[in-house]
């Protein structure tokens, strides 16, 4: 269990972008996390650098996140940090952050939100027919079904 679990908080930078796949549902949206210092020669806050993640939500938290998160809203995010280099033909290597979430929600320091519980999927039930409970006489040696199964008389 040798992972970098982070707790990154900061402003959703894109819009989060929804997929179906064969193992479930996926989102991922990037998150602009600006650090912010107090200047004393200008007695105010000043922006800092600004980290860029890509963040990924699978399953239902996907399927939260595209019915809750939209550009501009401060977020928290909790989840297993991934850095990753790609070098491409003619170009320089780009290194990118990813963030496979665990968790989601809205900054609360930063203003208001309102929970909503989500439905539990139901498990699909498989689709029986009806049992057939009645079974067909049997025979009689003389051919006679009527004295075997009698038909059945209403008690008052």
């Amino acid at each position: 269990m040798n992972e970098t679990v982070v707790c990154v908080v900061g402003n959703v930078a894109t819009p989060p972008v929804y997929r179906e796949l064969a193992a479930g549902p996926s989102a991922r949206f990037r998150l602009a996390v600006t650090s912010r210092y107090w200047d004393r020669e200008k007695s105010a806050w000043t922006d800092g650098h600004t980290n860029f993640f890509t963040v990924w939500a699978n399953r239902q938290l996907a399927v939260n996140v595209m019915a809750s998160v939209e550009v501009g809203q401060p977020v928290v995010v909790q989840g297993r940090l991934k850095v990753r280099t790609d070098q491409r033909e003619g170009q320089q290597s780009r290194t990118s952050a990813d963030v496979d979430a665990a968790a989601i929600g809205h900054d609360l320091a930063r203003g208001t939100a309102a929970f909503r519980r989500t439905a539990k999927p139901e498990a699909p039930t498989a689709v029986r027919p009806e049992p057939d409970w009645e079974t067909p006489p049997a025979a009689a040696p003389d051919g006679d079904r009527a004295q075997q199964h009698p038909e059945p008389t209403a008690v008052t």
